[in-house]
């Protein structure tokens, strides 16, 4: 019984992959939302992510693996998730965990930025008040959800909606998949040296 929920839970992850494969539209979005990191790099400037739980887990990733290493050696490039503990302890004890993002991409965000919003749902309070604030400041906002009506698949410059159906760990099954993509994207036009 036990193995037959393993088979049936790599199914379902391959159907979602099937999926995603499939859907032209958001591959384009995950393109754009490359050259969208990179024009921001190359002119200086950084890209902001957020997102809460598994989804923050996954900003992390993406600027950890920005600022390291992906593949092969080359430059850092300015990422930085909104994870440190101090401030989502004092913004969320100040003023409320709703304000936690908001409030640092105010502080620190400036145009010409990038602000990669995840949420599975796409109806995070926190993260849809990041991207207001993000657009204040004149950023550009890409946003990676699971859901393509929601308010942050609306809101979002740039929309990646993964097709992966009813459940969350699905869908971030396909988020992290998104992120090495866009990783890739990103180092093929910075570091080109690295895919030859």
């Amino acid at each position: 019984m036990v193995k037959e929920h393993v088979k049936a839970a790599l199914i379902e992850a391959r159907k979602a992959l099937d999926a995603l494969i499939a859907a032209d539209e958001t591959q384009e979005a995950i393109v754009s939302a490359a050259q969208a990191m990179v024009q921001a790099i190359r002119g200086g400037k950084k890209i902001l992510s957020c997102g809460n739980g598994g989804s923050l887990c996954d900003a992390m990733h993406f600027a950890e693996e920005m600022t390291g290493r992906f593949r092969s050696d080359r430059p850092g490039y300015a990422a930085i998730a909104i994870s440190d503990a101090s401030h989502m302890s004092c913004v969320g004890n100040d003023y409320g965990y709703r304000d936690v993002f908001s409030r640092y991409v105010r502080a620190v965000g400036q145009e010409g930025d990038v602000l990669l919003a995840i949420t599975t749902s796409g109806t995070s309070g926190n993260v849809i008040d990041a991207v207001d604030a993000a657009h204040e400041k004149g950023m550009t906002v890409v946003g990676l959800t699971g859901k393509p009506e929601s308010p942050l698949a609306q809101k979002a410059d740039i929309a990646i909606v993964t097709p992966a159906g009813r459940w969350a760990d699905r869908v971030q099954e396909l988020h992290i998949k998104t992120i090495h993509i866009m990783i890739e994207l990103i180092e093929r036009e910075l570091a080109p040296q690295n895919y030859k």
